[in-house]
């Protein structure tokens, strides 16, 4: 089993930055393919962005295109999503979720493992 642990998650104004970390420990490889996923209250969770393992393949939801950056640690079984430009619309609570395989993808049920979330607030 594995467990994933969030961070870096609080209240920041529009034109800010926060950077978000996803900690992987427990019954590990390390190989896993993380994704970052988003859950506005009252709507539906959505795609934020992913990166495989070792960390060539990275994709991005077009709502935070050149504005979020994810990236990898693979010594310390970490991904970060650094979040700059943050817009009110970004208010949300941000999950990473890992896969039993390299590969990443887009769709949410093809995670194995999630954490338990950090909330992120922009305010305008």
């Amino acid at each position: 089993q594995v467990q994933l642990v969030e961070s870096g998650g609080g209240l920041v104004q529009a034109g800010g930055s926060l950077r978000l970390s996803c900690a992987a420990s427990g019954r590990t490889s390390g190989r896993h393919a993380i994704a970052w996923f988003r859950q506005a209250s009252g709507k539906e969770r959505e795609f934020v962005a992913f990166i495989s393992w070792p960390g060539s393949m990275i994709n991005y939801a077009d709502s935070v295109k050149g504005r979020f950056t994810i990236s990898r640690d693979n010594a310390k079984n970490t991904v970060y999503l650094q979040m700059n430009s943050l817009k009110p619309e970004d208010t949300a609570v941000y999950y990473c979720a890992a896969r039993d395989s390299v590969w990443a993808v887009t769709t949410q049920r093809e995670y194995d493992y999630w954490g338990q979330g950090t909330q992120v607030t922009v305010s305008s």
